[in-house]
């Protein structure tokens, strides 16, 4: 039964995102403006996103440090790119206190520069290599339209920022934090990851090259949902990041960033919600089973009591909603916070030993004995919906790829059925420009793995590139 709390993705996509959010209380409007006030079930969710990558990180020999949380404007101008590309978005403390500043601050938009001005101090010789950073911090973008999670002024993210010896191993840095997103979006988010090179126009401001995972949802737009940098020596060069080689000759060091935000909460809702709310992967979930108590029945409620402390010792992120509420209620409330599995023991159930097990992502429903090893079964369920919903994404975005060869193709299936096109592209950044006036469409990523001799989608001559285009969030 569909939620009267939320409207129905295919009547209002945006109303019915907005709804989800409110509904499964993830977040809620501030009294400052652009800013959202993250409430407790989306938290716990980017505790999970947390938790996962943070392990991964520190795996791949990662560090978290903190860095401050303003800049000096001598500071970011130091890197001109860097300032250009963000100076629309940056936002300036002029006051301290009562007293006019020196020195206009900048509030973090992102923290290259701070990186870089530290390890400039602290890096002497190629025996100082690598660093390998990370923080989570929340930064400031002056966003001028904000949507919860997806695009607000002040957002939390993580950033790693790292130096090394050689270009290669830079280069190496880059393309492993790539595939540890990509990783994370496919195993853990069960969201499908296109993954490649910017073009020149769409990299971050002062890197040489930029990799993208990107995302598609329900309704065929892109989410680019996670970044990783090549900096080369442009920022060490800016900062004077040198080090003392194997030679005993003082050159410039390598560096990379890479980083995700909160906005993969954003993902989350847009490629698995449904109308009865979020439906969360197992693997993300902060609650994977929910237990529900039909009636007041002690019996039930040892049972009940008795499956939890089982799941919770085998690991397994259960919990009794045991709140004075119906069980329809319950349900309703279970189903809109997308908790995987839903266990139902009532006291019919006990008379015929049996519990009912209802998925959240498809709603089936099943009747199994009670003596069954619920540890195991759960885990295998959860196992189960992972790969069902990672696989149920991957069959949208397989109908919603399009092999465009014109841009009256292009024009057409934008305007009726959007979603990834397949195109190829002359690298002329002109038709870039053509390519967006058809609703904005952007390049996604350049996938040449792909790319086969032919002619440019817009302008008809000799193509170089074989691009993915789409609407973006």
């Amino acid at each position: 039964m569909k939620n009267k709390a939320i409207t129905s993705r295919d009547v209002d996509y945006g109303k019915w995102y907005t709804d989800i959010v409110m509904a499964a209380k993830l977040a809620s409007y501030s009294n400052v403006k652009g800013c959202i006030v993250i409430e407790p079930n989306g938290y716990a969710i980017w505790e999970m996103m947390m938790k996962i990558l943070d392990a991964k990180f520190k795996e791949t020999g990662h560090q978290n440090v903190s860095m401050p949380l303003l800049i000096p404007e001598n500071l970011i101008n130091k890197e001109s790119e860097l300032i250009q590309g963000f100076a629309p978005e940056v936002a300036w403390v002029t006051i301290g206190g009562q007293k006019q500043l020196e020195e206009r601050l900048c509030i973090r938009p992102t923290s290259e520069t701070l990186f870089s001005d530290y390890y400039s101090g602290v890096i002497e010789s190629y025996r100082d290599l690598p660093k390998k950073y990370n923080q989570w911090c929340n930064i400031l973008r002056w966003e001028k339209e904000t949507r919860p999670f997806l695009r607000s002024r002040e957002f939390l993210w993580q950033e790693g920022h790292t130096v090394h010896e050689t270009s290669s191993e830079a280069e190496e840095e880059t393309k492993k934090m790539l595939e540890i997103y990509k990783d994370f979006y496919e195993n853990y988010m069960a969201i499908p990851a296109l993954t490649g090179l910017k073009t020149e126009s769409e990299k971050f401001a002062g890197a040489e090259y930029t990799y993208t995972v990107e995302a598609l949802m329900y309704n065929g737009y892109s989410l680019q949902g996670g970044t990783s940098h090549y900096f080369g020596n442009k920022f060490s060069k800016a900062y004077d990041i040198k080090f003392l080689n194997r030679n005993n000759v003082r050159e410039y060091a390598y560096q990379t960033s890479w980083g995700v935000s909160t906005r993969m909460i954003g993902a989350l809702i847009m490629v698995h919600g449904d109308d009865r709310g979020l439906v969360l992967p197992p693997k993300i979930a902060p609650y994977q089973v929910v237990i529900i108590a039909l009636g007041n029945d002690e019996e039930v409620e040892k049972v009940c009591y008795k499956l939890n402390a089982e799941l919770n010792q085998n690991n397994i992120r259960s919990y009794i909603d045991n709140t004075d509420k119906s069980a329809g209620f319950k349900f309703a409330e279970a189903e809109v916070k997308g908790i995987p599995i839903r266990i139902e023991v009532g006291s019919r159930d006990l008379k015929n030993n049996v519990l009912t097990i209802v998925r959240r992502d498809n709603y089936e429903k099943e009747i199994i004995d009670i003596n069954t090893d619920i540890t195991n079964y759960v885990v295998n369920l959860c196992n189960t919906i992972q790969k069902d919903m990672f696989n149920k994404a991957k069959q949208r975005n397989d109908t919603k790829t399009f092999t465009c060869n014109t841009i009256e193709e292009v024009k057409t299936i934008m305007n009726s059925n959007p979603g990834y096109i397949k195109a190829l592209w002359c690298g002329d950044y002109n038709c870039e420009l053509k390519m967006k006036e058809i609703r904005g469409t952007k390049s996604r990523c350049i996938k040449d793995e792909e790319f086969k001799e032919g002619k440019c989608v817009v302008c008809g001559k000799d193509a170089k590139h074989m691009v993915y285009w789409g609407i973006q969030y």
